[in-house]
């Protein structure tokens, strides 16, 4: 039979692990589930978000949002989020649809709310509404990001407030410092040679931020293919302005690139990143590492 010490010995034992265990649960809180639409602002998200959040995205590495075709189980996986991360700019045409049939109640944020959008010269015919969605090529627009998905996070998990202000003061520090880069890379370029031609118009929020001209045989979207009008031209324009070198995007077939490079005798300059993120091994594994390669391969291309 157990004495009345040894029962009070059991129970102070048993409170003891409890308050333990809830001390352990109060200090270490079930993550956040955000959802982000495509690799470039899941990385966004991760960095302001940090430990506190579990961010997945619905268009991998290498993947084209432009084209993407939702699957059941993607509307799962909104359905299971605390928090939905999009572009807007009318960038996932999909979105809408795939919110719609997952029956998800995750509040939506739109990370390029604030934007001063470019307006659209495409006329290949896309989804995107008179819209340039690809406002992330201006960090400073990034910036404005930053801003969108800490407030939204904040919303979702207002306990979090100071982790995630902090971690987006952080991380704009650092946006500060790549924007101070590229604009140093850019000043040692000769006027005469900041023109590039690249796969799709991906490119307008960074030449109208840095001071670069970008040409494009597609339009803002890669869903249309170029006409043989527009490619010839290209090729003409690349002959009269002596356009020094061409680019393909990730995101795009770079067969087309390599016959106007053949035709105009423009180099063809490394492959860079325009609405996706390479994989971990490569060259533009987070948004920062993808701005500063795509600036180096310009800068090489062009400064010699």
């Amino acid at each position: 039979m157990l004495t009345r010490r040894a029962i009070l010995s059991i129970i102070v034992s048993l409170v003891a692990g409890a308050a333990t265990s809830i001390g352990a649960s109060a200090q270490t809180p079930a993550k956040i589930s955000a959802l982000a639409t495509f690799s470039i602002l899941g990385d966004i998200v991760r960095n302001v978000g940090g430990d506190r959040v579990e961010v997945s995205t619905l268009v991998g590495p290498d993947g084209d949002a432009h084209v993407y075709a939702p699957t059941p189980a993607d509307a799962r996986r909104l359905s299971e989020a605390k928090i939905v991360v999009t572009n807007g700019l009318k960038f996932e045409g999909w979105i809408d649809r795939l919110v719609k049939s997952s029956g998800t109640r995750a509040p939506t944020i739109e990370a390029a709310r604030a934007v001063a959008a470019l307006k659209s010269e495409d006329d290949h015919g896309h989804a995107h509404a008179g819209m340039d969605p690809h406002a992330w090529q201006n960090v400073a627009n990034v910036k404005l990001y930053v801003a969108a998905i800490c407030d939204g996070l904040t919303n979702v998990d207002p306990d979090g407030r100071a982790i995630y202000e902090a971690n987006a003061a952080a991380y704009l520090a650092k946006l500060d410092a790549l924007d101070a880069e590229i604009r140093a890379l850019i000043d040692s370029i000769p006027k005469e040679n900041r023109r590039i031609i690249t796969s799709h118009d991906a490119f307008r929020y960074f030449g109208s931020a840095y001071g670069v001209t970008f040409v494009a045989p597609q339009g803002v979207s890669t869903d249309a293919e170029a006409s043989a009008k527009d490619v010839s031209k290209i090729i003409q324009q690349i002959r009269r302005e002596k356009v020094r070198a061409v680019f393909v995007e990730n995101v795009s077939d770079p067969r087309l690139m390599q016959r106007i490079a053949a035709e105009t005798g423009a180099t063809l300059g490394a492959r860079v990143y325009s609405d996706a993120l390479s994989g971990r091994d490569g060259p533009a594994a987070t948004y920062i590492d993808m701005m500063r390669h795509n600036i180096r391969a310009f800068s090489a291309a062009l400064s010699s």
